[in-house]
């Protein structure tokens, strides 16, 4: 089975439905008697609501209901929370400002909803929503997180004076104060990390379905985590008892973080549903995705890195403001914290480190995590630091970061985390080889021969993935686990049916999880089928972000397929009247080991479901489940490194030469991996280069609100890259796997950057660096 196991470049077999046009998306779903959705959504950022008339509305062609935030909370529907507890220093909670589903009293973003509209065709709904009269009180509106911190600046919420959630600290300020104190040079920087709308190809959708009958409903929506959406529906929102409540994510086109998250629309169609007796279907367009999608990002830094004499790095201190925009969405306090303040050691070994970290309300759509969340953001801000510490001491950037290493493992950093294993030495001098990291001068003089400017830069990245153990995270303010469950389900005629926990939304599960089984069973990955994404079909699971299907998800399905291999020796030792210990499983069979014995697969499994011939007191059947709860985070690691060409006229950047080197631990599918690292990079250089979300400072209206005024990357900005990966097996979960969904854009930003400021000679650049930003740059550095 080596062809279709462990390892191989299997192409996905999700693929062929998705190319011809058969995947079953949330808008494909079509529930007899279904109607449409249309939000009524707030043109202001702030503004108070002092009336909404919904009688013209009513009256209008194939309108079924027209139904308003009061009506929603009269049934009891709850506020949508927050589900990470962060206390601030001196021990207080954070400051949780109410989110109702639909606005009462109050809106605080553009975009905020106010109103439902439930029509025949989304045509009449649309019509009828821009007939629902609606008076505001207009409020001044803020919408950066450092202005909304200063006396006199608009107040969003009452509980959250100064619209402050929380200033948390971690580390120990003291010795990193004295740390400073002493150093022979200290590194000084204000770094931004700019605000991102995450675009996944399809926008967020839901179709609630009351049956009255059986007083239940189902709730298809674009989640990336059903069982999460179920239980908090349940639990917090009052929508329905869980085993009332059937969630459903079927194929997702895309997540990156935006879809783990759940959103007053689907809430809200549940609920319309009842009250209009008839399915509710909402699909968003992409401007309400620009809107009302959780943004990504968003910190404000002031950092300073210090060095003994010696150029070993021997304090880092940070002090991050962070955009949390209008409420406190799902896991968004989790983001800033714990996801990044743990992360800002990287690959360093470095005896003392502070941050402090304020969160703050803007009159903004609500940032939660973007791929990579808080791991990009540490990233950026540690290895743009460390690109320029090497030009101020004068040393090469690489031998600085050597210098600097973690060399042995277990390593304990001085921010919680330890890492268990890594070299990231050879990550670094793999991508030094790849990028011909010695030859650069001469490029640089052959470019400069046409008037180009060439600027090479390095990143060196680490991240935290499949967070875990769920005891750990409880104790640090997570209100669920984040283990993974799994069960392997043999059919009678030997055909397996795996059902995970994790959601597959471009992942590629359905080929990955079945070269697992393949590997183990030695069946034809044919013959396997992965079953997600369906609380009624899935025991309860915990999704998929952070790059936990791997090393989470798969570790489950090991966990169970142990089980089932037990059982099946079992069953094979007696059908062979041999001992268990000589029970051997390979290309489909069960074999006694030095002997032509041998039980077919699919002949064990019959057996065990005809129990005609089975171990005295062994039950019937053949099928497993397993809950498993990591013992530590995985830590996958890599240096890449980022060759760009400018052109001075312009301010144009091309990147010439894009590096990637990684270490994943071990790999289940190549090709999977690479395509991930690919989008990652593309999503870095997005970031970096492009991509920037921007609202009115003064009306906090949204001016990024369409493909016209925000730039995604197209093909011809992105390079090719060269990918290579080594490989230190992760010892803390069966499969020694460490998850490489994120790596890329955790990566990326700050080699772009650290090229182009190489290439400029100027370290004042902020992303995304667009070419009229990268040639004011150049002007100024060439006035000094």
């Amino acid at each position: 089975m080596g062809m279709e196991g462990v390892g191989a470049r299997v192409t996905r077999k999700e693929d062929k439905r998705f190319i011809t046009g058969l995947g079953r998306f949330v808008d494909d779903m079509v529930v007899p008697g279904m109607k449409h959705a249309v939000f009524v959504r707030s043109p202001h950022a702030h503004a108070g609501i002092t009336s909404v008339d919904v009688t013209r509305a009513e009256t209008m062609p194939g309108v079924i209901g027209v139904l308003t935030g009061r009506q929603l909370k009269a049934d009891g529907i709850g506020n949508l929370i927050c589900g990470w507890m962060i206390h601030s220093k001196d021990g207080t909670p954070m400051k949780m400002g109410a989110w109702s589903p639909l606005a009462v009293d109050r809106v605080r973003y553009v975009g905020d909803a106010v109103a439902v509209v439930v029509a025949d065709t989304r045509a009449q709904a649309r019509d009828a929503a821009e007939a629902v009269d609606i008076a505001y009180e207009e409020k001044d509106a803020v919408t950066s997180a450092v202005r909304a911190l200063e006396p006199g600046a608009p107040q969003l919420h009452p509980e959250a004076e100064n619209n402050l959630i929380f200033d948390w600290s971690l580390g120990d300020l003291a010795a990193t104060d004295a740390a400073i104190a002493r150093a022979a040079h200290v590194t000084r920087m204000h770094i931004v990390n700019n605000r991102l709308v995450p675009n996944a190809m399809e926008p967020r959708a839901a179709l609630g379905h009351y049956n009255r009958a059986e007083d239940h409903t189902t709730c298809w929506t674009t989640s990336q985590n059903p069982h999460v959406a179920r239980l908090v529906m349940s639990a917090f929102y009052n929508v329905a008892p869980e085993n009332k409540l059937r969630v459903i994510a079927p194929d997702v086109g895309g997540g990156f973080g935006s879809k783990i998250f759940i959103y007053p629309e689907e809430v809200v169609c549940c609920w319309a549903s009842k009250k209009t007796n008839v399915p509710v279907k909402w699909v968003a367009d992409r401007t309400e995705s620009f809107l009302t999608d959780a943004h990504g990002r968003d910190h404000v830094s002031e950092v300073e890195m210090a060095f003994d004499a010696d150029n070993r790095i021997i304090g880092l201190k940070v002090d991050t403001i962070a955009n949390f925009g209008a409420y406190m969405s799902l896991f968004s306090s989790s983001v800033p914290t714990y996801l990044y303040a743990t992360l800002l050691s990287g690959q360093y070994d470095i005896p003392a480190i502070h941050a402090n970290v304020r969160a703050v309300y803007t009159n903004t759509a609500p940032v939660d995590a973007y791929r990579g969340a808080g791991r990009p953001e540490a990233t950026y801000l540690l290895e743009r630091t460390m690109e320029t510490a090497a030009r101020e001491l004068g040393v090469s950037p690489a031998e600085l970061r050597r210098k600097n290493f973690i060399t042995e493992f277990p390593h304990q950093t001085p921010v919680i985390m330890n890492y268990d294993a890594g070299d990231y030495a050879v990550s670094l001098d793999a991508a030094m080889n790849a990028a011909d990291y010695q030859g650069f001068a001469a490029r640089k003089a052959e470019a400069a021969a046409r008037g180009k400017l060439r600027g090479i830069g390095m990143s060196s990245y680490i991240e935290a993935c499949g967070i875990a153990p769920s005891a750990a995270v409880g104790s640090l303010g997570a209100g669920v686990g984040l283990w993974e469950s799994a069960e392997v389900r043999v059919n009678a005629v030997g055909t397996i049916e795996v059902l995970t926990g994790s959601h597959s939304h471009g992942q590629g599960h359905e080929t990955t999880f079945a070269q697992l089984v393949t590997q183990r069973l030695g069946v034809p990955l044919d013959s396997v089928s992965i079953v997600h994404g369906d609380t009624d079909k899935v025991q309860m699971g915990m999704g998929t972000y952070g790059s936990r299907s791997g090393a989470v998800g798969m570790s489950a399905i090991s966990k169970a397929l142990d089980k089932v291999e037990a059982k099946a020796r079992k069953i094979a030792a007696h059908l062979m009247e041999a001992d268990e210990g000589d029970i051997v499983i390979e290309d489909g069979a069960l074999k006694v080991a030095g002997t032509d014995k041998s039980v077919p697969w699919f002949q064990l499994a019959l057996a065990a479901y005809t129990a005609h011939n089975l171990p005295a007191g062994m039950e019937p059947g053949l099928k497993e489940t397993a809950f498993y709860d990591p013992s530590n985070f995985t830590f996958p690691a890599g240096c890449y490194i980022c060759e760009v060409e400018i052109d001075p006229d312009t301010g144009h950047t091309a990147i010439v030469q894009f590096v990637a080197a990684d270490d994943f631990g071990n790999i289940i599918n190549p090709m999977i991996v690479e395509g991930q690292v690919h989008g990652g990079i593309a999503q870095g250089v997005g970031q970096a280069l492009l991509e920037g979300c921007h609202y009115d400072p003064a009306s906090g209206q949204l001016l990024t609100a369409s493909y016209m005024d925000y730039t995604m990357p197209r093909a011809g900005d992105v390079p090719s890259f060269q990918i290579s990966t080594s490989n230190t097996p992760c010892p803390g979960n069966p499969l020694g796997m460490k998850g490489c969904g994120e790596a890329g854009a955790i990566g990326s930003p700050p080699a772009v950057i650290n090229a182009i400021t190489d290439a400029i000679g100027s370290n004042d650049l902020s992303m995304p660096a667009t070419s009229e930003r990268v040639w004011a740059a150049l002007k100024a550095a060439t006035r000094h």
